[in-house]
């Protein structure tokens, strides 16, 4: 059993063809399927059903795979160990960043990575928490900005920053006269949210008490759509503080801070505890610190960099 037969396997899941597995690790068809036979033998078990058209693994094949990428991961960290990735920032580096942030935030972070570090090959993903948290368990990913926790003892959190949620009011709600609303007395059947698995639809629950009058008849999939909704049909939304910028200043107007309390979620980098690539991780911090006001930085990551 080896390291290539392990990326060999993951590659040949990727793409559920031999022909373009073994194009993208570069060998041979007939040797990645000779390795990949070989694995099979030593460990007496079929891994790939291969009278399928594509070919997909068989149950325990799936948990093989499954295994073999974690296998893959802690062979990378190895290898960042032996090679001084501690203290140079290069590299593929695979980040996740939950669709609330990702709207606002993931344009200048790629564009701060590429002007400040561009040996680092960034691949940024737009996903929601419960599919971030899976892919961190199976080390598909390495690092995910989020909101915290995310209540998983397995991930470390590093605060980022704190950001405000705002309502954002139709002139034609009775709210539009007020100049501020209590975040725990929102009128829940006259708002307009994100749709389920949404950890801005779940804060949105929390602090105004529950369920119980929420009576919507849309749920939209992002914030610049839930705005044109109270736009052109009244009642209200709750927006994160990021996205006031990008709102005209006509729609500027409809904003209303939210208070008693005023409510405020915590974004962090989470990554798995056996991380290893510290310089990386302080640079992609850096691209997010560069890409938000500074008075919402975490107070810790103003002054010290992060060291796991």
């Amino acid at each position: 059993m080896t390291i290539q037969q392990m990326e060999y396997l993951v590659a040949l899941d990727k793409h559920r063809q031999f022909v373009k597995a073994a194009d993208a690790c570069g060998v041979t068809q007939s040797t990645l399927s000779m390795m990949v036979k070989k694995l099979e033998e030593e460990l007496d078990t079929i891994i790939f059903d291969r009278d399928t058209q594509p070919i997909r693994p068989t149950a325990i094949g799936e948990k093989i795979i499954s295994q073999a990428k974690v296998i893959l991961f802690h062979t990378e960290q190895l290898k960042e160990i032996t090679t001084s990735e501690r203290v140079q920032a290069s590299g593929d580096v695979h980040l996740a960043i939950i669709p609330t942030v990702a709207t606002d935030v993931i344009p200048l972070i790629i564009k701060n990575i590429r002007k400040d570090n561009p040996d680092i090959h960034l691949y940024a993903y737009e996903m929601m928490t419960c599919d971030i948290l899976e892919k961190l368990d199976k080390a598909e990913l390495d690092i995910a900005i989020m909101a915290t926790p995310p209540k998983n003892s397995s991930l470390l959190e590093i605060p980022l920053y704190y950001e405000k949620f705002y309502a954002y009011v139709s002139p034609l709600d009775p709210l539009y006269g007020k100049s501020e609303l209590n975040s725990s007395d929102l009128p829940l059947e006259r708002v307009w949210m994100l749709k389920e698995s949404n950890c801005l639809r779940d804060q949105i629950f929390y602090f105004s008490h529950g369920k119980s009058a929420y009576t919507a008849n849309y749920e939209a999939g992002s914030i610049d759509t839930l705005v044109r909704i109270v736009n052109a049909n009244g009642g209200f939304t709750v927006i994160p503080e990021l996205h006031l910028p990008f709102l005209s200043d006509a729609e500027k107007e409809n904003v209303r801070p939210l208070v008693s309390p005023d409510v405020v979620r915590e974004i962090s980098i989470v990554i798995r505890r056996d991380f290893v690539r510290e310089r990386i991780l302080n640079e992609v911090a850096n691209a997010v610190k560069k890409s938000i006001p500074k008075h919402m930085i975490d107070s810790g990551l103003k002054k010290f960099a992060i060291r796991i």
